[in-house]
């Protein structure tokens, strides 16, 4: 795997995720109240034994930079290295990436100033694990020009993807990216045959959608991006390489979930506490890398955790967690009930430095956590939030989305930003 570069996109805005990326980038997101989102695909990549990898990044990027520095450092017996590269201005381009291809061809000159023989580009906000290894084999024995990592999707989630249909050997005959005519969706059903190929079959029709993962020969990467009027790898860049080039498709069967919305995102996170969970945070000879803590254990005392994740450094003190993620550092006082919530903890304990004014406890406010006496359901609790005693926040599944102060809703889930502060005796029901 030495002969293969990673390129990870972190730039985009990330609107699906707002409010959860007001203050950062997407990839730099908290998920299992201890990782972060870019954590999955550079996981994948050293698991995988890829060691050259670069991060393309834009929006708010400070805290993914810090995070990523702290967590990678490859030693000096190695050639792996984790570089960030930010959008910049130069005299033949004005700065900001417009789309997935154009974020790639605005760093080429910097992602292929080492030798390699496979580019592979990788998003930064899905939530599976794969060993490449055997997707640039694939690419490799099938002397494909371009591979496309594939998953299977039913009708009603076929429209947020880009789908693909592929001859009896995967060779890629046509490509629409996130179709809404239905008779459009309807011509783009696996192949039973391919299916039967894999092993694999299926009661109700299947759509082979891509993962957003791919695999390029780099004389055909540079040939493809020459067209600057081409920004997008889904809407662009692949649907015109087709008729040209050998594009092929590689089915991946494991779990993978596309986590860059609210509800995509809530929901993942709270079915990692389910009694079998579908993604399970620990595999064996596969972890998933973050920054190393030296934080104390989690205190727990007389309370009651049920079918819930408890993070180091947190402290719960006569409350009640169920169905629910508790993230570092969280503290969470007396006659507290969490349901369904995901708590992303906190940066710092109180009393330490700390990382900006507006995170300072304001006078008379309440301190870092959740206080005594409060009722919490369906909800995020971003980093560094302060919730006074006997708050009650709770939404109904079906609630409208909007921004109030201190709060969003979104999908029917209630959204604390980062730092928010909500005082004593608040009631939120949505």
């Amino acid at each position: 795997m030495k002969d293969t570069t990673a390129v990870i996109l972190g730039g985009g805005q990330g609107k699906r995720l707002f409010p959860l990326t007001l203050e950062r980038a997407k990839p730099a997101v908290g998920f299992a109240g201890k990782y972060r989102l870019i954590d999955i695909p550079i996981s994948n990549c050293i698991n995988s034994g890829i060691k050259r990898i670069f991060v393309l990044t834009q929006f708010l990027s400070a805290s993914l930079h810090r995070h990523i520095m702290q967590t990678y450092q490859f030693d000096t017996f190695t050639d792996g290295l984790i570089d960030i590269i930010a959008a910049e201005k130069s005299l033949v381009r004005e700065g900001w990436f417009q789309g997935t291809a154009d974020a790639v061809r605005a760093t080429l000159r910097h992602t292929t100033y080492y030798a390699y023989k496979n580019m592979l580009i990788l998003s930064g906000d899905h939530l599976y694990r794969m060993d490449y290894k055997k997707l640039i084999k694939f690419h490799q024995k099938s002397n494909a020009d371009i591979t496309i990592s594939v998953s299977l999707a039913s009708k009603s989630e076929a429209s947020e993807f880009g789908l693909l249909k592929a001859d009896e050997d995967g060779e890629i005959q046509e490509f629409v990216e996130k179709p809404t005519d239905e008779k459009i969706i309807n011509k783009f059903k696996a192949s039973h045959q391919f299916l039967n190929s894999l092993g694999l079959s299926f009661k109700s029709d299947k759509y082979m959608a891509s993962m957003g993962i791919y695999v390029f020969k780099p004389k055909i990467l540079f040939e493809l991006l020459k067209d600057r009027s081409k920004t997008d790898f889904g809407k662009d860049v692949i649907p015109s390489a087709i008729n040209n080039f050998k594009v092929m498709a590689y089915p991946f069967n494991g779990y993978w979930r596309d986590i860059g919305t609210i509800e995509a995102y809530f929901n993942e996170n709270i079915s990692l506490v389910d009694p079998e969970p579908e993604f399970k945070l620990y595999s064996p000879n596969w972890p998933i890398y973050t920054r190393t803590r030296s934080l104390p254990p989690s205190r727990i005392m007389n309370s009651e955790i049920q079918d819930s994740i408890i993070v180091e450094g947190s402290d719960i003190k006569g409350a009640t967690v169920i169905n629910s993620i508790v993230g570092t550092r969280s503290i969470i006082n007396k006659n507290t009930k969490l349901e369904k919530v995901v708590m992303l903890g906190a940066d710092f304990y109180e009393g330490e430095t700390f990382l900006k004014p507006s995170e300072m406890k304001q006078k008379n406010g309440p301190p870092l956590g959740i206080g005594e006496n409060c009722h919490i359901c369906r909800a995020i609790i971003d980093k560094n939030a302060r919730i006074g005693k006997s708050v009650t926040i709770r939404t109904d599944p079906s609630a409208a989305d909007k921004d109030e102060q201190n709060c969003y809703v979104r999908n029917g889930i209630t959204i604390v930003p980062r730092g928010a502060v909500i005082p004593d005796g608040t009631t939120i029901i949505n």
